[in-house]
């Protein structure tokens, strides 16, 4: 596809939409959202438009369509696949204007907000009226709903209660054509047609621009208990995760920290203290919940008595919001700690649960094979590991040659073991080369047809998903 240029003409139709204080084309602002957390990445836009609603969005597609201009969907540059990056220039189309609760409806238990509302911001909204949104993503702080719906996040909470497409209900959607649908309903069960809100969920911006989302809310809990195991050996504990599992027990939260990930997030954050033997190689970070404190303390004894199998040190119980909360900070900052440190690549790998040893293991063999260091840690409950892949002393010349094969490795081994390429990052930019590991020609075809039927002139995000 050969895309037009942006020219004065349509910078002023532009201004006519949204206002010329919503649209920038000086290089601080193109730089600034040229970028998401994707390594070190940037494609700047050649224009930066901030819509208020649907209607202008719908007007500024309508515009790219008639003209052939990309359009690149831009949340809230959190993302790590660089699902915002704008590949091919064009209209960076900033959503941060768009960033209400519209409703909290309480007899229903839904929400309906804005693609740019902050999810921690949504979580404590709703958590004011005892009501629980889930999905938590380690980026919760900054990242956007919009987001979350684009890429299907999911989070650490993930292994009890679903990703985000579980509690997507419906969606107010602008497709490429600058027509507005709203792609289901505000209802549990819908059995009415193709389920054009699950297409939408983890389509990456690729299909339509999300303006409005209805989700669903649980109660509450009220309770919950923390626990911190250190392992003497990695591998036993990506075993025991399938233990507790066999055991009945469905933990709220089951993370995975290898030593090292642990050793560079404690000199990252400085208000968190933690004492670990030097013959330590992993941890456990298992969360329980609930209403019922007397269920829980006999879910967590049960635990404790499956990790006694395994070859650990003394189980660390949380005693207080304080060291939960401090746990729990040590948990999220783990990927920026990494990032800290060394110049580096995010692999978001997932297998069934009982896979995860195999998994670990053979990641640190393709490690050996390539000459590369990884650093492991993700959602052991789900069987999702994120596999940081550190440059540290590399030459150049070999993270340019020889990572992209022991990727590709990797993935390999992934789906040998009947797992995917992600499981929750998505596939963007930095992925799409690898999606024929995953899938045959037929999948890519019946994907890129979607894609046609969709937006035609391939106007929204393009360069992402489909490989070259």
């Amino acid at each position: 596809m050969k895309y037009e240029n942006i020219t004065a003409e349509i910078i002023d139709q532009l201004t006519q939409i949204v206002g010329s204080e919503f649209v920038f084309t000086d290089e601080e602002n193109l730089r600034k959202y040229g970028h998401d957390e994707t390594e070190d990445y940037n494609f700047p836009p050649s224009v930066v438009v901030k819509p208020k609603n649907a209607t202008q969005i719908s007007e500024i597609l309508k515009l790219a369509n008639a003209h052939l201009i990309p359009v690149t969907p831009i949340g809230g540059q959190t993302g790590l696949s660089g699902g915002a990056l704008s590949i091919y220039k064009g209209i960076g189309l900033s959503l941060q204007r768009l960033n209400q609760i519209l409703e909290i409806d309480e007899n229903n238990l839904q929400v309906t907000v804005e693609p740019a509302v902050i999810t921690q911001v949504l979580r404590d909204a709703v958590a004011q009226r005892n009501l629980f949104y889930p999905p938590d993503p380690s980026s919760q702080g900054s990242c956007w709903i919009g987001g979350n719906v684009a890429e299907n996040s999911g989070g650490a909470r993930a292994v009890k209660y679903g990703v985000t497409k579980d509690y997507v209900l419906n969606l107010e959607v602008v497709l490429p054509n600058g027509k507005i649908i709203w792609t289901g309903a505000n209802t549990l069960k819908n059995s009415t047609g193709y389920n054009l809100t699950q297409l939408m969920v983890g389509s990456e911006g690729t299909l339509g621009v999300i303006t409005k989302i209805v989700l669903k809310l649980l109660p509450q809990n009220t309770h919950n208990i923390l626990m911190l195991v250190p392992f003497f050996d990695a591998n036993q504990a990506c075993e025991a995760v399938a233990k507790i599992f066999h055991a009945g027990i469905v933990p709220s939260a089951l993370e995975f920290m290898e030593r090292e990930a642990i050793d560079w997030t404690l000199k990252y954050v400085s208000d968190v203290n933690l004492t670990i033997k030097d013959e330590i190689k992993a941890h456990l970070l298992i969360e329980v919940d609930g209403n019922y404190p007397e269920i829980l303390f006999k879910d967590a004894e049960k635990i404790s008595e499956i990790l006694e199998q395994f070859h650990i040190d003394e189980i660390l119980f949380a005693d207080s919001n304080e060291q939960k909360n401090a746990l729990w900070k040590l948990r999220r900052a783990v990927g920026e700690a990494v990032k800290s440190n060394s110049i580096y690549k995010e692999e978001d790998t997932v297998v069934p649960r009982y896979e995860l040893p195999k998994l670990l293991s053979g990641i640190k063999a393709i490690g050996q094979k390539y000459g590369f260091k990884s650093v492991c840690y993700g959602h052991a409950g789900d069987g999702n590991l994120h596999v940081n892949i550190v440059k540290e002393n590399m030459s150049d010349e070999a993270w340019q040659t020889e990572i992209p094969k022991g990727i590709r490795e990797i993935f390999e081994l992934t789906v040998a073991l009947k797992g995917t390429l992600s499981g929750e990052h998505g596939i963007g930019y930095v992925q799409k080369n690898f999606m024929d590991i995953a899938f045959t020609s037929t999948h890519l075809n019946l994907m890129r047809n979607i894609k046609t039927l969709f937006d035609s002139n391939n106007i929204l995000n393009p360069g992402k998903i489909f490989p070259d």
